[in-house]
């Protein structure tokens, strides 16, 4: 048998590619096994491909954040000699969304594979909750490692009993130690040692040890609490070892500083295996029950040590009928009690020790290897899963990677500039509350995605600069220079919905109190303009606003009464200007057109009123009977706008517009829940990708910036604020319409014709 590893590798310091490693050398003592034509793909945390001194196994390596990666592993793999495959999977390895980019390896993948899930959540979010359901559709077989997993799989995850296997983890399968160093060490002689390991975070709850160690060295003297491990990756990238020095304050306060010692490395498993049986009790104080597989508490157990542990889920398996003792969630002196016992009382201590040495021989490596040999045959005969008839609506993976780096161009410490020539910003032309106001909508969406860091670190910007725009009397500027000159007194109605969408929306979905609080009193400040507005664009953006600040706050009646007003206002535009075939709320369409009907749709979900769904609906219906031709989007053309009853003047397209259609059929399709909107959606997406009527990209792959339009005979090869984060928005929000999708890929479709 020929395997593929998909799995982070030795020399990366992760408990996933030791696990995967243990598991490669179990099975390459099986005669039917062929290690030469076996291969690992190995996962990397950076772009580096060369990070790690990856040995000869390692034959394909995937950067976690670059999708493409994924999809050519996928090729790798189908055009090699190898006729399985086992993934472990951990949320936290692989890249986009809760490692949604899986997803794209794995629908490419031609070779039948299990899946050996680390980490089953009890409370799934949405991606998870998707990405594990569709990871099993395609798995030959699902491993976990508790029979709690398998619960969760079964009543959560709905995935039923026969896809799952049950394999508990594997432990080293090493010989009793005759000689043992680090017994002998000065650390470890004459003295009674407690034991932790493994990569050191706060969620470990080493402080709980710290704090029961007074109780214990009052009986104990001799006690010794040894914490073995590096400090986690993550933690030293944004914290450094700012935990561990507080762990040595706490005992430094408590008196206890010379009953604890800190061994700072990764240790090899035999060290390991010195360390776990010259222990006296190992401990594992985790901070709360959500761990479904422990690595070192198996290991623990593996090698005969008495453990005491916290009672999380796993732990509560691997220590019943006396395998271990389990103290509640940060209590010291329950924690003190029980170690003080079990240090005192002889008899008690080698019974523990004697209990979980005997179950520990069940889990060496060998014998689950074997397990997974036989699991691993059954996947090799298992009836191949039949295709799905009716493929996704949303490719996911034929998109580009989020990459922001050109917004983060464009964005200096005052807000994001205006226009770009080319790639690079334009400074003479400054910065606009309009721009600033998507920019916001663009960051609250990319949090919500998969908090991206640059969204992250530019949302407080743009709310300050929305801040800095706004006058005395609640209304906006529009223009800044770039030396911080306002350049007009008010800004234009358009530009104020747009930032009172922008604040509706983040009021509603801020990343945290305080801009959410910020956000409040900008909105507020601006009520009183509402009843102020003649546009028609500038009403529609506003009620956009509205309808997401009522989403938050759904009993406001102030709100409720100015955002009926302004839908009511758009409904009798419509109705004014209805005439025949003509289904449109003015005598021409201009630009941003598809706002008018999102509009009324936004208001018909915060209040069900029906007049705006009919009127928004019979507005859409007439705006796809221009909009959609050969198969791709065709915007109305700036370059004349249509008139009522002409001609759609097709040139310039600007990417503004399309945006617009993005946003209208998702929203019709969250509404209807007719997959028809949401292929027109993923069609006026494509758009950007070159699916228009040059077939060329508006999105520029080398500098992650969008086209300003698509003229007659080419693009406007400038790449400013307007366009870029317009793909952006459109990209998001196709990125969240596929996940609903993901709900109904089992379902057929609704039988209508696409572009009627």
């Amino acid at each position: 048998m020929k395997i593929a590893y998909i799995s982070t590798c030795p020399p990366r310091e992760c408990g996933l590619a030791t696990f995967n490693h243990n598991l490669a050398t179990a099975l390459n003592l099986n005669a039917d096994y062929n290690p030469e034509k076996s291969f690992v793909v190995a996962l990397n945390e950076s772009d580096d491909i060369h990070e790690h001194d990856y040995g000869k196994e390692v034959k394909f390596v995937i950067r976690q954040q670059n999708q493409q990666d994924y999809i050519e592993a996928a090729d790798f793999i189908n055009n090699s000699e190898v006729d399985t495959c086992i993934i472990e999977h951990e949320f936290g390895i692989y890249g986009g969304n809760s490692g949604v980019f899986l997803l794209s390896l794995v629908n490419r993948l031609k070779k039948p594979f299990i899946i050996i899930l680390h980490t089953v959540l009890k409370e799934p979010n949405y991606m998870q909750l998707t990405i594990l359901k569709q990871l099993a559709l395609k798995a030959a077989k699902i491993v976990v490692m508790s029979k709690k997993a398998v619960m969760f799989l079964t009543s959560i995850y709905h995935i039923p009993k026969t896809a799952i296997r049950l394999i508990e983890h594997g432990v080293p399968d090493l010989e009793p130690i005759v000689n043992n160093e680090i017994a002998k060490s000065n650390l470890f002689k004459g003295r009674k040692v407690l034991f932790t390991f493994g990569l050191i975070s706060r969620n470990k709850g080493l402080e709980t040890v710290i704090k029961a160690l007074p109780t214990i060295v009052a009986q104990h003297p001799e006690a010794l609490y040894v914490i073995l491990g590096n400090t986690h990756p993550g933690v030293v990238k944004h914290n450094g070892e700012e935990y561990r020095d507080s762990l040595k304050a706490l005992a430094k306060e408590l008196g206890v500083e010379n009953n604890i010692a800190f061994v700072n490395k990764f240790v090899s498993e035999n060290e390991l295996h010195q360390y776990l049986t010259a222990c006296s009790l190992y401990i594992t104080p985790y901070l709360n029950e959500a761990q479904i597989t422990s690595g070192t508490l198996s290991y623990a157990i593996g090698a005969g040590a008495a453990v005491v542990s916290t009672p999380y889920w796993h732990a509560k398996e691997l220590l019943a009928d006396n395998r271990g003792r389990l103290f509640d969630f940060k209590d010291d002196a329950h924690l003190a009690n029980i170690v003080n016992e079990l240090l005192s009382d002889k008899d008690t201590y080698r019974q523990l020790k004697q209990n979980a040495y005997n179950y520990g021989l069940n889990l060496r490596w060998p014998a689950i290897g074997r397990v997974y040999l036989e699991t691993l045959r059954e996947a090799l005969t298992a009836k191949k899963k039949p295709e799905r008839t009716i493929p996704p609506i949303i490719d996911v993976e034929q998109m580009p990677a989020l990459n922001l780096s050109h917004i983060a161009l464009l964005t200096d410490d005052t807000g994001i500039i205006q226009h770009a020539r080319f790639g690079i910003p334009n400074l003479k032309e400054g910065y606009c509350i309009d721009d600033n106001a998507r920019a916001l909508i663009m960051s609250l969406m990319a949090c919500e995605y998969d908090k991206n860091p640059y969204a992250l670190k530019f949302m407080p910007v743009y709310l300050s600069f929305i801040q800095y725009m706004q006058v005395e009397d609640g209304n906006f500027r529009n223009f800044l220079s770039f030396n911080r000159q306002y350049l007009d007194e008010i800004g234009s109605e358009d530009s104020f919905g747009r930032t009172i969408w922008a604040l509706g929306q983040l009021i509603c979905s801020a990343p945290n109190n305080s801009y959410r609080e910020f956000g409040r009193e900008l909105f507020w400040h601006a009520v009183p303009h509402f009843k102020k507005l003649n546009y028609i664009r500038g009403k529609a953006n506003t009620l956009i606003g509205l309808a997401y600040y009522l989403c938050a706050h759904p009993g406001d009646e102030l709100i409720v009464n100015e955002i009926n007003q302004l839908a009511n206002s758009l409904i009798s535009s419509y109705q004014q200007n209805k005439d025949g075939d003509w289904h449109w709320f003015e005598d021409i369409l201009t630009y941003d057109n598809a706002i008018l009907p999102l509009a009324l749709l936004h208001h018909y979900e915060v209040t069900g009123h029906a007049a705006s769904y009919q009127t928004a609906m019979e507005s859409i219906a007439f705006l796809n009977t221009f909009s959609f031709q050969n198969g791709y989007l065709n915007p109305v053309g700036n370059a004349g706008w249509l008139k009522k009853h002409g001609k759609n003047p097709v040139y310039d397209q600007q990417a503004i517009e399309t945006m617009a259609m993005v946003l209208l059929y998702a929203k019709t399709f969250e509404i209807t829940k007719n997959n028809h909107y949401l292929s027109l959606m993923h069609t006026s997406y494509e758009w950007f990708l070159g699916k228009n009527s040059l077939h060329i990209p508006l999105y520029d792959f080398e500098t992650n910036g969008c086209a300003d339009g698509l003229q007659f005979n080419s693009v406007n090869r400038n790449q400013g604020a307007e366009s870029t984060l317009a793909y952006f928005i459109s990209h998001l929000a196709i990125l969240k319409a596929a996940e609903a999708e993901y709900e109904t890929l089992s379902s057929p479709l609704v039988e209508v014709d696409k572009f009627s």
